[in-house]
């Protein structure tokens, strides 16, 4: 699933492209088999169209440079290590994992960083013919040049150096003949005019050897730009631990797009403007210097504020599409505008606007021990009140509030909490006025008698 991190990357990317009239383009990056299936294909796809990430190129919009699958493209990464092996910057590695594994644990014990040694470097053609003969299937693994510096200008972090004697020798094909992301999303960019990359800083050592890639093979190079991780409340990097943080969890849980594009667009990122905007807005005011070097740490209630936000800016109209037509259907229509203006200014998610919904027009209240408990200490007379009360003033709540004032001598908590729990099975929620309204003369009557049978009354 496309998390947080992800779908930042490619917003950032998209309002780039936007603000600079350029090209947003979605690649498949598929060439690792054990770890692509086709329906989180669909599924990242169709949740970047949800979050309003609209490619201008890439699946299903063909600009030229396809196909976007890199499964489809191995012929033309297969020249490429050609090329590379012709001109002596690429040669067969036949080391197992295991021997690799060792090898590694001896560098750190010796406190050296873990990077190939370079053993199959030395083979001469002779060696590599007879172990092809014999059968084994060796990677192929990128010549790096001895002590070199690999210097550029990260659009976020600045200026950039790394010492070649501290990489080793990278595998840009696999032994089974797959092609690497090392290798395949550098020799991609390069050959579909990509200009620009934002992408996670995990992938900032990656950087100089793709670089290295390209140079090698007298192509053109990008602009790279390497965000900030995400972090939890803990600083460590979000994750499943700290709880469910895929784009696909949040619109499932009814999230609305705009809300987390704005909260998105935030993370790591200044606006001068803290108001609600949408993505030609956002898009028209991001700049990439104002992208900050730190950490972005997830806060939930964030995300929350931009989803209130979000809601109450939403049209009668917009919001019943939102909750659904179950809900709409449970509801009278002559209540429906009352119904959806309490909705907007109490509830964030179409879950908590259903269960209002059932409160209000469903047969019966579930009451706890806790409320049954709450309405038993109350006076006796308050419920008996309430209903001489509806007699006379109808849903007029104000006006039936002053009687039982003066009739019973409560006011504040002890007066409103029964009230409240009598009609919704809740001691919290919106106004009571207003759902004195929605629910009408008949159906308020109706539920204090059942809790004075509650309580045997």
């Amino acid at each position: 699933m496309l998390h947080l991190g992800n779908a930042r990357a490619a917003l950032f990317s998209a309002l780039y492209a936007k603000k600079e009239q350029g090209i947003f383009l979605l690649r498949i990056e598929d060439t690792d088999v054990s770890r692509s299936d086709e329906k989180y294909i669909d599924i990242l796809q169709n949740d970047l169209i949800w979050l309003g990430l609209h490619w201008q190129e890439g699946p299903g919009k063909d600009g030229g440079n396809g196909p976007y699958w890199q499964s489809h493209r191995q012929k033309i990464y297969d020249s490429y290590y050609q090329q590379l092996e012709t001109q002596n910057r690429a040669y067969p590695c036949f080391c197992t994992e295991q021997e690799l594994a060792i090898h590694r644990k001896l560098q750190q014990s010796r406190g050296q960083p873990p990077r190939y040694s370079g053993l199959c470097r030395k083979l001469t053609k002779e060696q590599i013919a007879a172990r092809l003969v014999a059968g084994e299937k060796p990677a192929l693994r990128f010549l790096v040049p001895e002590h070199a510096v690999i210097e550029f200008m990260d659009l976020v972090k600045g200026s950039q150096h790394f010492k070649s004697d501290y990489i080793g020798d990278f595998i840009i094909r696999r032994a089974d003949g797959t092609s690497s992301f090392m290798f395949c999303n550098a020799i991609d960019d390069s050959l579909m005019g990509v200009t620009h990359v934002i992408r996670g800083e995990d992938h900032l050592t990656n950087t100089p050897r793709q670089l290295m890639i390209l140079q090698a093979l007298g192509l053109r190079t990008a602009q790279y730009g390497h965000l900030s991780l995400i972090t939890g409340d803990d600083g460590a990097p979000l994750s499943k631990r700290h709880g469910s943080f895929s784009l696909h969890d949040l619109r499932e849980q009814g999230y609305l797009p705009i809300a987390v594009a704005n909260y998105l667009a935030r993370l790591s990122h200044a606006y001068d403007e803290q108001k609600l905007m949408d993505f030609s807005e956002l898009a028209q005011r991001f700049q990439l210097e104002k992208i900050s070097r730190a950490s972005a740490r997830f806060d939930k209630n964030q995300l929350l504020h931009w989803q209130k936000e979000v809601v109450m800016a939403m049209d009668a109209a917009s919001c019943w599409q939102w909750i659904g037509e179950d809900i709409k259907n449970t509801i009278p229509y002559a209540s429906q505008g009352l119904f959806i203006e309490l909705a907007k200014n109490n509830f964030l998610f179409p879950e908590e606007i259903k269960q209002f919904a059932t409160i209000l027009f469903g047969e019966k209240l579930h009451h706890t021990e806790d409320n049954i408990a709450i309405l038993k200490s109350t006076s006796k007379d308050l419920l008996t009140k309430v209903l001489e009360g509806i007699e006379q003033y109808d849903t007029d709540f104000p006006s039936l509030l002053n009687f039982l004032k003066s009739e019973v001598g409560l006011t504040g908590k002890q007066l409103y909490m029964p009230i409240r729990i009598a009609l919704t099975g809740e001691q919290h929620g919106p106004e009571l006025a207003k759902i004195a309204v929605l629910l009408g003369k008949e159906r308020l009557k109706e539920r204090f008698h059942s809790a004075l049978l509650l309580l045997g009354k």
